[in-house]
């Protein structure tokens, strides 16, 4: 029986499964297995992962059914003490494993070891940083707050646990992974390896056409989680949980391919951030959040990138997410 069973849910992924499956090979602990569920792929992914041969290595193919029922289907085949999903676009450093298998030696009350998180483009170019927040012990309110774990592709968690907890919500549309970290944060201990360990790639797919469906399952999620709360959290928490939660949407709506129905999401989002957290009003980053909203809406697509390109400074609105709330105990 292996120590790590690693699940990796795979649709069309014949760009990038090969550097993700490496990724998980050149471990530095190499105690795993590697459960790759082929969810109704239509490209190659199946004939790379043929090419593959590592006696860790597992495929099994089902119709296509999304990543939520992919990842409990490949808990299935597991038999690992300790559980990491790893998306099939996604990249480890050599030493992820291992780290964190070492953090949760050194901390035997947490069941979840989760890293800091950086970004790659499509092309596997390092973008910087992502999420560097470390939270141990009781980290529900502060998840609440922000999913600082970022993706599925990051945590390492004890069987047992994934177990208690029932998995995956398979009825989920969008945000499944936070669901099942809010879960979790309810009844277990979290440690944090405060290094980057995984590449978490961007996606060069715009996001508006699936914006609604996040929105809903995101603000409904903290919701349930709120009523749920097996502790007593503050009201301006639930608030700034919302308004945090569409700093971060905009950001990312906003550095996507310019395009005008992008710019009308920007409008909308910005709506959410002033009805949740108003002080917001009077900072700068607003002026440019409406600057670049406009320039996406009124012009043609190359020349807002152009002037976006020109212009960096004027456009750059990654302030958004210093006005993230990450700490709860400011919010009593």
């Amino acid at each position: 029986m292996p120590l790590i069973s690693v699940i990796i849910p795979a649709y069309n992924a014949e760009k990038t499964i090969q550097e993700t499956i490496e990724s998980v090979l050149n471990q530095t602990l190499s105690d795993f297995e590697i459960i790759v569920i082929n969810d109704g792929s239509q490209d190659k992914t199946l004939d790379i992962l043929s090419t593959i041969s590592d006696p860790r290595l597992q495929v099994f193919s089902y119709p296509n059914a999304g990543g939520a029922v992919s990842r409990n289907r490949g808990f299935k085949h597991s038999t690992g003490e300790l559980i990491a999903f790893l998306d099939a676009d996604d990249v480890w450093t050599p030493d992820k494993l291992e780290a964190q298998w070492q953090a949760l030696q050194a901390n035997p009350d947490a069941k979840v070891a989760y890293c800091w998180t950086d970004l790659i483009d499509q092309s596997s170019r390092r973008l910087g940083p992502c999420c560097h927040i470390t939270a141990n012990g009781n980290v529900f309110a502060q998840l609440l707050l922000t999913c600082f774990v970022v993706s599925g592709s990051n945590p390492l968690m004890y069987r047992q646990a994934f177990i208690d907890i029932n998995g995956f919500d398979e009825s989920l549309t969008a945000s499944q992974d936070f669901d099942l970290y809010l879960r979790l944060a309810a009844r277990y201990q979290f440690v944090t390896v405060p290094s980057p360990k995984l590449f978490y790639r961007i996606s060069g797919n715009s996001m508006s056409s699936n914006m609604r469906r996040l929105e809903e399952t995101s603000l409904m999620i903290r919701k349930r989680h709120f009523d749920q709360s097996p502790e007593s959290l503050s009201p301006l928490l639930k608030r700034h949980s919302i308004a945090n939660f569409y700093k971060s949407i905009i950001f990312r709506v906003l550095n996507d391919a310019p395009d005008w129905r992008q710019g009308l999401e920007g409008f909308r989002l910005m709506a959410g951030i002033i009805q949740y957290d108003p002080g917001i009003l009077i900072r700068g980053i607003m002026v440019k959040l409406v600057l670049k909203s406009l320039v996406m809406i009124v012009l043609p697509p190359a020349i807002a990138q152009y002037l976006f390109n020109q212009f960096k400074s004027l456009f750059n609105i990654r302030a958004i997410t210093g006005y993230i709330r990450i700490d709860p105990s400011t919010l009593s």
